[in-house]
């Protein structure tokens, strides 16, 4: 096992608290269009690439109303983003990262105006040393691509780095990328789920990963010669 050379972070559910905006901002959008989804399955959902969720949620739907609801979600979404907050422990974790001189990387697939919101609220770009969006990529989450060229980026190889996610996408794009996973629950998934899906390590969230940070794969690799 090599030292690691990159931690590559997912930020929605992960470094930032937003998986349940999204809910919301999904909900109000299918509502509208005609088109109304259970929440529980909006949240099993949340993390995945958007035109396989629509698939997933709405694809006996026609092509307006689906197209509706995408926008609606968007508008909705941004609309919010005055109530979204970083983790406790986030900006901290990114720092303590970059000074382990490790690269902390964005591996997202937000679009760019969302992206640059989740930027402006984590407000650590100084400990940043890369980051994806959605215009890097062709399908997001589950397919691998995104933690790819977050890989790209950083210049490393797949067997430098470990991912930290919130979901079972996260779990199944970093698997297929061959990275590791660390998984943290604050995205409302359970710890068996994420397990099961083939994490390496679970933490309740990434003041709990930053608080163990030493024992964590994150410090035992650092460690590494």
């Amino acid at each position: 096992m090599t030292r690691l050379r990159a931690v590559l972070f997912d930020i929605d559910g992960t470094l930032v608290d937003s998986n349940y905006l999204h809910v919301d901002a999904w909900d109000r959008g299918f509502t509208e269009a005609g088109i109304p989804v259970p929440f529980w399955r909006i949240h099993r959902s949340i993390g995945m690439d958007s035109e396989k969720l629509l698939d997933s949620l709405a694809g006996g739907a026609g092509d307006d109303a689906v197209s509706k609801a995408k926008e609606l979600h968007s508008d909705y979404y941004v609309q919010s983003a005055d109530r979204l907050r970083p983790f406790d422990g986030a900006r901290d974790l990114l720092r303590a990262v970059a000074a382990l001189d490790v690269q902390a990387v964005l591996a997202t697939s937000a679009p760019e105006n969302e992206l640059e919101i989740l930027r402006k609220v984590l407000d650590v770009d100084d400990a940043v040393s890369e980051a994806t969006s959605a215009g890097d990529v062709e399908t997001a989450k589950p397919e691998p691509d995104v933690v790819n060229v977050a890989l790209q980026k950083a210049g490393v190889d797949a067997g430098d780095a470990v991912f930290v996610g919130d979901t079972v996408w996260d779990a199944e794009a970093s698997r297929r990328a061959g990275v590791d996973m660390i998984g943290v629950l604050s995205g409302g998934v359970s710890e068996r789920e994420l397990l099961d899906a083939g994490v390496i390590a679970v933490f309740e969230d990434v003041a709990d990963l930053l608080a163990h940070l030493d024992d964590s794969p994150i410090g035992e690799r650092t460690r590494k010669p």
